[in-house]
């Protein structure tokens, strides 16, 4: 008699591929990583998929012993006359894998994804909405034609899906944070302050966002140089030099370069969050902001704008602070309060970290997904 429990076999699992253009500029790769990487393995066999190799997490993937795919996985919608004919032949690579279920965290309005996802055996595609953009008519057609939809917030069930023939496949998972990792007790190790030469008493404000124009620095900036004596640091990248070197331009004009520190990319967040009094997000448009999540789960007393995807999130003046967006008067305003008050800071904080731990856990996230994927 053999000792091999067969109970659960491999060909028992379910074969899913997950879609994400690459792991150097995609912002999601970390939520996608902490969804896969939490699945039932007992259930599910997941696969990755990218379009070009590279980034830190598809070597974290590989540790846990999933596979990471190189290979397009949309095609050009033109000429319509090829079309299917592409369609074919980039799902070949697919169709030995016989992948059940197929979910894509492509940001963008395309819809030839599922039609190749048909042609190579999913029996169903369904794709993460991410992000507030929308009005083409390949939205409508990718949307059509997913199974499944994942919105990131209520505003896009609302403005985007509130049609009968679409209200049924949408589903509003927000994210979930690692507990474990981000928390009040995470430890200071990047020593920023000794770094910086900056006192206890400096109030640190701490902005974690690419540098993108939707992300609006200038706006942040304008709103520092009305409060004096306040610090901000910024952890983020960006590949377009231009625009950062127009945002250092901004800086030096306002005066206030030896309050403003650009740090680059910081592996450990949550060390950031140990070394700052304030955390900012003054984005004109978000999913669901998982910076703001983080901060929050670290305790942290949160400053963000009024958008879709924040408003899901802050309840202003209980767990964190909202303000109109393209409003730097009102960033200062709310920066100036939490600066003489460290009992509000603290207070905020601490309502902010109970609100993570209610609603934005992360095996609260792959639970979701892992009934969506069960359903597909």
């Amino acid at each position: 008699m053999s000792d091999i429990d067969t109970s659960t076999s491999f060909f028992e699992r379910i074969p899913i591929l997950f879609t994400i253009p690459n792991f150097i500029t995609a912002g999601s790769g970390q939520v996608l990583f902490n969804i896969v990487t939490r699945l039932d393995q007992q259930k599910f066999s997941p696969y990755i998929c990218v379009a070009r190799r590279g980034g830190q997490l598809e070597h974290e993937f590989e540790k846990v012993n999933i596979p990471v795919l190189e290979a397009k996985f949309w095609v050009s919608a033109r000429p319509l006359s090829s079309l299917m004919k592409r369609c074919y032949e980039t799902a070949s690579f697919f169709k030995p894998f016989r992948f059940r279920a197929w979910h894509s965290f492509h940001y963008l309005d395309d819809y030839t994804e599922p039609i190749i996802a048909r042609i190579a055996g999913a029996k169903g595609w369904s794709y993460t909405k991410k992000s507030m953009s929308w009005g083409s008519r390949a939205w409508w057609l990718r949307s059509l034609l997913a199974k499944h939809i994942v919105a990131d917030n209520f505003d896009m069930k609302r403005r985007f899906f509130n049609r009968f023939y679409l209200q049924k496949k949408v589903h509003e998972i927000p994210h979930g944070v690692v507990l474990e990792k981000f928390s009040p007790k995470a430890s200071p190790s990047l020593k920023l302050r000794e770094r910086l030469s900056l006192s206890a008493d400096d109030i640190l404000i701490a902005c974690v966002a690419h540098f993108v124009p939707v992300k609006r620095h200038r706006d942040l900036f304008k709103a520092l140089a009305l409060v004096p004596k306040m610090h901000l640091v910024l952890a983020g990248s960006g590949t377009n030099e231009e625009y950062i070197d127009s945002l250092k331009a901004l800086v030096k004009e306002l005066g206030i370069e030896n309050r403003v520190h650009f740090i680059g990319q910081v592996d450990d967040i949550a060390a950031l969050h140990a070394e700052s009094d304030i955390f900012v997000l003054q984005s004109l448009s978000e999913g669901c902001p998982v910076a703001l999540l983080e901060a929050m789960a670290c305790g942290k007393a949160c400053v963000a704008t009024d958008v879709a995807g924040a408003r899901d999130i802050i309840e202003d003046g209980r767990d964190g602070i909202l303000v109109p967006p393209k409003d730097p008067p009102a960033l200062a305003t709310a920066f100036a309060k939490l600066g003489e008050s460290s009992s509000f800071r603290r207070k905020l904080g601490e309502f902010a970290r109970r609100k993570v731990e209610e609603k934005y856990v992360i095996e609260r996230e792959v639970r979701a997904y892992e009934e969506l994927l069960s359903r597909v």
